[in-house]
């Protein structure tokens, strides 16, 4: 078993040097880097022993416990009863014979992405890195291979900045459902061991539910992802939701303190992103899981979303979202002040999907020419206009928007002002009304003079005449994406 006292120990004098310390009032003072803010659109990536079966979704290990779920009885069908063949029993067949980081960080660089979060520790507590903590990880069982550090290396490489991701918490209670039969989940267990606590489930969004996380279990959780930052120095750390119940606050207050100290030690800016309010608003970067706000935000944010419909990993039956309705999607998230992290799940063997590569290439071939409208832009004075209204919250990436041509989402960069419409007009006509010429003494969304408009990626100028009602623009191009419309104001 790790002994976490040298650590612990470390990690205090960390906080107690640094310009950042375990409370709020000093963890307010963090702001989001600028890198962070110009790069708007990075890679996920959900991949470990949950890819094997490929069945359900990542929450497989959990799922595959629950009597009469469909993960029981796949599991039990395929590999047999549970008292021979656990989930532990899955790691040797993730081999990942096929991984190659330079294939995976060129695709994502064709993408067009600036940032890449692999998942270092999923749910199911298997490490997917080098690590002194456990012997449960992929240098060791499995793959036998450094994943993070592989990926770390050919995506900096290739100028893309590497994060890393932690699911570490939610294994308090992820193989809880073990002990309620006879499985190979069993009492004694002790820290170290790959099932270890095992503990009944709570409901998720109890901020207050028992048995809370030990003293022991979130040592040992901030341990390890200080490993991560030490060992990987991610520019990003993603935390999914249950870092939000109250006994673990002390402990992200520490991680915060540790992860901002270091960052400054080694001369960056560093990012963590949470979800519902887990951290202190101002502290940390506010993450919309599959959703997007409604309307601009005066503070940074994120959504993360992934191709899949059904599952963040890849199953054998997942249901891809168009390349287009996820460019929409970014288009819309940065004109909000948002940036877009899509997730991409890679088969057990460590190849990605055709279907999950075809939609990246398409947003890549799109990004190639559109980029400027993306990169490093800032919001206008109102984020865009047009009869498509978007469902704010959480889970509602799976609502269908149907944009049409009349749908406008605004950026602004260099001194041009950017119009992207949603949907390429089949009449070839596009109108904006924020863009109408109006008498400066009255109320109007733009007074300024406009000298000249051209549209990305064609060598052919746009007819366009404004009038007090709005901006009427003409243009021939033909496209199953957004257009954008370069507008150059004085």
């Amino acid at each position: 078993m790790y002994d976490m006292t040298n650590y612990l120990k470390t990690i205090d004098e960390v906080i107690g040097r640094g310009p950042y310390k375990d409370n709020w009032e000093s963890l307010s003072s963090w702001q989001a880097p600028e890198w962070y803010q110009k790069a708007k659109f990075g890679i996920f990536i959900h991949w470990g022993v949950y890819s094997v079966p490929a069945f359900g979704s990542e929450w497989y290990s959990r799922n595959m416990y629950i009597k009469g779920s469909a993960e029981y009885e796949h599991h039990v069908k395929t590999y047999g009863k549970h008292t021979e063949a656990g989930y532990k029993d899955l790691i040797p067949l993730f081999e990942a014979k096929h991984f190659n980081a330079d294939k995976w960080a060129e695709l994502f660089q064709e993408a067009g992405a600036k940032y890449v979060v692999p998942v270092a520790e999923h749910h199911d507590g298997f490490q997917m890195y080098r690590s002194e903590i456990s012997h449960w990880n992929a240098w060791e069982m499995g793959p036998k291979r450094d994943i993070l550090g592989e990926l770390k290396e050919s995506v900096e490489r290739r100028g893309m900045e590497m994060g890393a991701s932690s699911h570490r918490m939610e294994h308090w209670f992820f193989m809880g459902h073990g002990k309620e039969f006879d499985s190979d989940i069993k009492e004694p267990m002790q820290r170290g061991d790959f099932y270890w606590p095992a503990m009944p489930e709570p409901d998720h969004y109890d901020l207050f539910s028992k048995p809370e996380p030990s003293e022991e279990f979130l040592q040992d959780w901030l341990v390890r992802t200080c490993e991560i930052i030490d060992r990987f120095q991610p520019k990003i750390l993603y935390f999914d939701w249950w870092i939000q119940h109250s006994a673990c606050k002390p402990y992200i207050k520490k991680l915060a303190a540790y992860y901002y100290n270091r960052a400054s030690e080694w001369g960056w800016g560093g990012v963590i992103t949470y979800k519902q309010d887990a951290f202190l608003f101002g502290s940390a970067l506010p993450d919309v899981e599959r959703g997007q706000f409604a309307d601009v935000k005066p503070f940074s944010w994120q959504t993360d979303t992934a191709i899949a419909l059904n599952s963040w990993c890849y199953t054998e039956n997942n249901q891809f979202r168009p390349a287009v309705d996820i460019i929409c999607d970014l288009v819309d998230i940065v004109s909000k002040n948002g940036c877009l992290l899509l997730n991409v799940g890679p088969k057990a063997d460590g190849t990605i999907s055709q279907e999950d590569t075809a939609v990246l290439r398409r947003i890549g071939k799109w990004m190639k020419i559109n980029g400027e409208a993306v990169y490093g832009t800032k919001v206008w004075r109102k984020y865009g206009e047009g009869p498509t209204k978007i469902v704010e919250g959480q889970f509602s990436d799976g609502i269908k928007k149907n944009f049409t041509s009349s749908d406008f989402r605004f950026t602004t960069a260099k001194g041009f002002l950017y119009a992207t419409a949603l949907k390429c007009s089949e009449s070839k006509e596009y109108f904006i009304t924020s863009l109408g010429e109006q008498d400066a003494s009255k109320e109007a969304n733009f007074h300024g003079i406009i000298k000249d408009i051209e549209v990305l990626g064609e060598s052919e100028k746009p007819w366009w005449h404004r009038e007090e009602k709005g901006l009427h623009i003409k243009s021939g191009i033909e496209s199953d994406a957004p257009v954008v419309f370069k507008i150059k104001v004085d």
